[in-house]
């Protein structure tokens, strides 16, 4: 393990600080709450001369990433943020920038979408976006969003990945509150990012680089219809399936560097546990909190972490899970008129072809920034014990915190 620093600082400085490391050739910036701090603090380190990026003030989000999807095209290192409405103004260069395959690095403060207008944290902005094709990490803490935010140009870059990465901290709960970080020295990012790899292709010019570059012509983004469209879709589809397995090298590099393991999936006193909630990003703290106080008073409850959402990690999942007879699911999303929220769905579909399954009960917390406080979470354990004793989940879906409910 390295020499580190520790820090005071809250997500969004803990997302400038790690990237001023990283020192990407661009930055793409437009200012929302809760990010904005992100590109504000990165532009003072431009200013002061700490990084040599070029930082461009874009007039929007869809120029951002349009901007940034320009720069990796032709080789650079770009990175951009964004939160909640300026996500879905990206929307359709945000697939563009996977289905090129690029390895773009965005950092999302996970915000409601309007309206009423919300400025404060739920999961909708990236749970809207979990099918365009980027890898995904939901970070607990600060100090997580500063680890993923050096990890995410590694699994980016990747030769057998080469797709974006979101990291996602929660708006606000996260980017706006000032934590203990452990900061590496920046010649040990440094080393530990290298440089930005390349895919050597060839072309009617000879061997080169996979980047737009006159003295190699090639084209990107070229119509593609009906006779190759599948097939290059498809070339996704295993770049996330093969990437699972290179998360998991590049997070156990990362580990001999740090000290700090991450995992897909990180269970808790799941052992010999009963019940238990499965969550992601920062109400995961909390649960843990309500954990050790159920077990304090003889209650078996556990709780499992997910940390990777895409790709998903089923196996991981159901691994962690064990034998528990009853999972509830605890998400900061509405999937509007589906039988369940996102995170629900997805846990169901992966435990469809098996005989041996748990009980799944749905529980939708914090939308628009409610907190979700131990007495919610209490709540749904509660839920989860008397449908383990009764083996039978009487209500498959409860929305906790909603007056009148």
């Amino acid at each position: 393990m390295v020499k580190q620093e520790l820090q005071g600082l809250n997500g969004d400085e803990a997302v400038a600080y790690a990237t001023k490391q990283v020192n990407p050739d661009v930055v793409a910036a437009y200012p929302i709450t809760p990010q904005t701090i992100i590109v504000e603090r990165y532009s003072e380190y431009v200013a002061d001369g700490e990084v040599d990026s070029e930082f461009v003030a874009v007039e929007s989000e869809h120029s951002a990433m349009s901007c940034s999807v320009g720069a990796s095209a032709a080789g650079a290192r770009a990175f951009t943020a964004t939160a909640s409405a300026g996500l879905a103004l990206m929307w359709e260069i945000v697939y563009i920038a996977s289905s090129l395959r690029l390895p773009i690095v965005m950092a999302l403060a996970n915000r409601a979408l309007s309206g009423p207008i919300n400025i404060h944290n739920d999961h909708s902005d990236g749970m809207g976006a979990r099918d365009t094709g980027w890898i995904q990490i939901y970070c607990e803490n600060s100090q997580e969003v500063y680890d993923a935010s050096i990890q995410a140009w590694r699994i980016a870059e990747h030769l057998k990945i080469q797709l974006p990465v979101m990291v996602c901290l929660d708006g606000f709960t996260l980017s706006h509150t000032m934590e203990n970080v452990k900061t590496l020295m920046d010649t040990d990012v440094q080393k530990f990012v290298g440089t930005r790899p390349f895919i050597e292709v060839e072309g009617h010019m000879g061997k080169g680089e996979l980047r737009l570059n006159p003295d190699m012509p090639l084209t990107m983004g070229p119509l593609d219809l009906q006779d190759f469209y599948f097939e290059h879709k498809m070339h996704q589809v295993e770049a996330l399936n093969e990437a699972l397995e290179y998360i998991k090298e590049i997070d156990d590099e990362y580990e001999e560097l740090s000290g700090r393991r991450y995992d897909y999936v990180e269970p808790y006193r799941m052992e010999d546990a009963e019940v238990a909630l499965i969550g992601m990003g920062s109400m995961v703290g909390t649960i843990k909190y309500v954990v050790d106080e159920l077990r304090e008073e003889g209650v078996k409850a556990g709780m499992v972490k997910l940390r990777l959402f895409r790709p998903f990690p089923s196996e991981y999942i159901k691994k962690a899970i064990g034998s528990v007879p009853i999972i509830g699911v605890m998400e900061k999303c509405i999937s509007f008129g589906a039988p369940a929220s996102p995170l629900m769905e997805e846990i169901m579909t992966a435990y469809y072809a098996d005989k041996e399954k748990p009980m799944l009960a749905n529980f939708v917390v914090g939308l628009g920034g409610k907190d979700v406080s131990p007495a919610m979470i209490r709540e749904a354990y509660s839920s989860l014990i008397k449908a383990n004793e009764n083996g039978k989940v009487e209500k498959f879906m409860t929305y906790i915190g909603v007056r009148g409910e």
